[in-house]
């Protein structure tokens, strides 16, 4: 099957299931928590991937005060961050990030983890931390709402309609979709979410500069 050619200016990228597989403490921390709520561990999972975790109480304990939420994800924050075994990245992401330092490719990172999570996860897997970083401290919503992207976009300064999305969850791929963006898909949870393009991970990307400032992708 022939790849996919999109153009863009800017590149917008999820951390979690995009650049780095963190699938190992994600399952482990939100089954204990599901445990100690009283609530079906598979269903948990289905809700959690691409939110901030108070985001994803809310789903799923609707009638918790926020407050409680809020402390709540503080502390599974704080586990989060301290647990790193089998965080690993995605096949092809150190390339993939080496390729948009060395063509000068405006991009930035777009994550519902806060900073002390998104640093830990990114050393821990190898990954060097982009210039600009949309974490949960920048945005008022989580994902799906679009504000991280549309943040992302603006401190690149770049029209939301010329940046690409690199997403894997749901939630993320609805965010990009939301703020106007074009979404590439990578891995499995991806692909029954509707992304205009869909990679199992980034192996199947190539990224060229254009004309004009422009960057090309080669997806799939």
């Amino acid at each position: 099957m022939p790849a996919t050619v999109l153009t863009a200016r800017a590149l917008l990228l999820d951390m979690d299931g995009t650049l780095v597989n963190s699938d190992a403490v994600v399952e482990r921390i939100w089954r204990r928590w599901a445990e100690r709520h009283g609530l079906d561990g598979d269903e948990v999972m289905k809700v959690v991937h691409g939110r901030q975790g108070h985001a994803s109480m809310a789903v799923l304990l609707p009638d918790r005060p926020v407050e409680q939420n809020l402390a709540d994800n503080a502390r599974m924050l704080a586990e989060e961050t301290a647990d790193m075994e089998g965080v690993v990245p995605v096949p092809g992401a150190p390339e993939f990030l080496s390729s948009l330092v060395r063509g000068g490719v405006p991009h930035a990172l777009v994550t519902s983890a806060d900073v002390a999570l998104s640093s830990a996860r990114m050393a821990a897997a190898g990954l060097a931390l982009p210039e600009v970083r949309i974490t949960a401290e920048s945005v008022g919503a989580s994902k799906p709402d679009p504000e991280g992207f549309l943040k992302g976009a603006a401190e690149l300064g770049v029209p939301a309609a010329e940046c690409v999305v690199f997403e894997d969850s749901g939630a993320g791929i609805a965010a990009g979709r939301s703020a106007g963006m074009r979404v590439v898909g990578v891995g499995e949870r991806a692909g029954v979410h509707g992304p205009d393009v869909w990679v199992r991970d980034l192996t199947s990307v190539r990224v060229d500069l254009a004309v004009g400032g422009l960057v090309r992708l080669r997806v799939g």
